[in-house]
């Protein structure tokens, strides 16, 4: 029996998949529950036309990030903060802090959750980091700490 899931059902599948499962599953089971509906074929036909248009909103997004990373690979942002003698700063340097310049200095608005560094950047210099745009979609790029 084919069925499409209405909700993520574990060891089995997402929500909008379209499975095949054993009869008695399904009519005992995720029918009666609502975790599933029988799939006709009218329901494949709007099942299928509703996955194609989720490819091409995967497709239009996948081509935005990869946009955004031609304009942001490479490039430098400046931070400014407040240090101490030898450079070294009262705290550190957060991805919030680093969105906000690439807001104010790129015009480019990025997630504080997708600034990746790699280690905390306590004292001034320059350090690289990278900006997730995608699942599969990397932007490399430097922050310039500087002493207020």
């Amino acid at each position: 029996m084919k069925v499409i899931l209405l909700q993520d059902v574990s060891k089995l599948g997402k929500k909008g998949d379209l499975i095949e499962v054993n009869d008695g599953y399904g009519r005992n089971f995720l029918l009666p529950r609502g975790l599933a509906e029988e799939a006709t074929s009218g329901k494949v036909k709007v099942w299928k036309e509703a996955q194609s248009s989720k490819e091409a909103r995967k497709e239009k997004a996948r081509l935005q990030a990869e946009e955004t990373k031609r304009h942001l690979q490479g490039r430098q942002v400046t931070v400014k903060v407040s240090a101490g003698e030898g450079g070294k700063l009262f705290g550190s340097v957060t991805s919030i802090q680093i969105a906000e310049a690439l807001i104010a200095q790129l015009e480019t608005r990025i997630d504080k959750k997708e600034i990746r560094l790699d280690e905390a950047i306590r004292q001034v210099g320059s350090f690289p980091f990278k900006v997730r745009l995608a699942p599969s979609i990397e932007a490399e790029m430097t922050v310039k700490v500087e002493a207020e």
